[in-house]
């Protein structure tokens, strides 16, 4: 039996969201519903706006959300990554530990800039994210955990590390040592100016295919070229045995290597839609490494989702998580 369930790999990044106007967006030339890549003094410049605003920090990164989630459910995890030596780096190992994640992050940090997100959410429940990586933009193999990695169920691979040669590289290694130990592969898209931008990288990441990828319907289209869901779904199944596609408010779809599936969603009053798909893939994980079918695990990550939209943050808290599954799975 394996140690992790769950071995992730992505951005360390403390997220400062901020409920904002769009006239805000609009006066600071943000594009809205994008992640977009800023310099310190583009998120400095933005920050001296956003002090009006009320705002909250936790520790964060796609695939940290992700990993963190598996532990809240009662996964356990590990997570790889890049964090300074100064403030914002011993608040992101402080709450990575207080959520019972094992990680590569503890002593011998190196000086430098921990990574923010700020991440700005208007009323119509959209979050817009202007990122600075810092440190983790060099996140590299150095930061691998090979032990940890190979006693692990899955390895989860944050599609961001895209963006950074050093990461992608780091990526492309993960994905080949957990291909040569047996180790299942999963991978996100993670938004969809990655799969605009950067496709190509994301095929190096991928090889041949991963064994599950994680998606939401806009970055299907986009990877497949094409309008028409179905089309997408065929083409993304050329890269993964396993998919789950994200639907929205209209629930998920999910292929489990032999049949399509349907979940449902949940209705909710949409507050921020900040971390819902990180939210889904971490339930999913939990769920598939539990023994609990895909369509047992989709109904657990739609749940867990449709909570994350409906309050303002990208995690829920750890109590939550548990009413997730008392609901679920009775």
């Amino acid at each position: 039996m394996k140690k992790y369930h769950v071995y992730g790999i992505g951005n360390a990044l403390v997220d400062m969201e901020f409920e904002v106007e769009d006239s805000f967006l609009e006066k600071m030339k943000v594009d809205k519903g994008l992640m977009t890549l800023v310099d310190e003094a583009r998120q400095h410049e933005l920050i001296a706006d956003l002090d009006i605003f009320e705002g909250k920090k936790a520790s964060g990164g796609s695939a940290a959300n992700t990993i963190i989630a598996v532990s809240y459910f009662g996964g356990k995890s590990f997570y790889s990554c890049k964090v300074s030596n100064d403030e914002l780096g011993d608040f992101y190992v402080n709450d990575l530990q207080a959520a019972g994640v094992d990680s590569n992050v503890g002593d011998g940090r190196k000086d430098g800039v921990t990574g923010k997100c700020l991440v700005m959410v208007t009323p119509d429940a959209e979050r817009t994210m202007n990122t600075f990586l810092g440190i983790t933009e060099t996140f590299s193999v150095d930061e691998l955990h090979q032990d940890a990695l190979l006693d692990s169920e899955y390895l989860y691979i944050e599609g961001y590390l895209v963006t950074s040669p050093t990461g992608r590289h780091a990526a492309i290694e993960a994905r080949k040592m957990a291909e040569e130990a047996g180790v299942k592969t999963a991978l996100t898209f993670s938004d969809p100016a990655m799969v605009q931008f950067f496709k190509d990288g994301l095929k190096e990441m991928i090889g041949e295919r991963v064994n599950l990828l994680f998606c939401n319907e806009a970055e299907a289209k986009s990877w497949a070229g094409t309008d028409d869901l179905q089309q997408a779904i065929e083409s993304i199944k050329n890269i993964a045995d396993t998919f789950a596609i994200t639907l929205g408010g209209k629930g998920a779809l999910l292929f489990d290597g032999k049949h399509q599936i349907e979940i449902s969603p949940h209705t909710v009053k949409a507050v921020d839609s900040n971390g819902a798909g990180d939210m889904f893939a971490g339930a999913f994980l939990y769920g598939i490494t539990q023994g609990h079918s895909f369509y047992e695990a989709g109904n657990i990550a739609s749940l867990a989702a449709a909570k994350v939209v409906g309050q303002f943050g990208p995690r829920l808290n750890a109590a939550a998580h548990k009413e997730v599954l008392d609901i679920v799975m009775g």
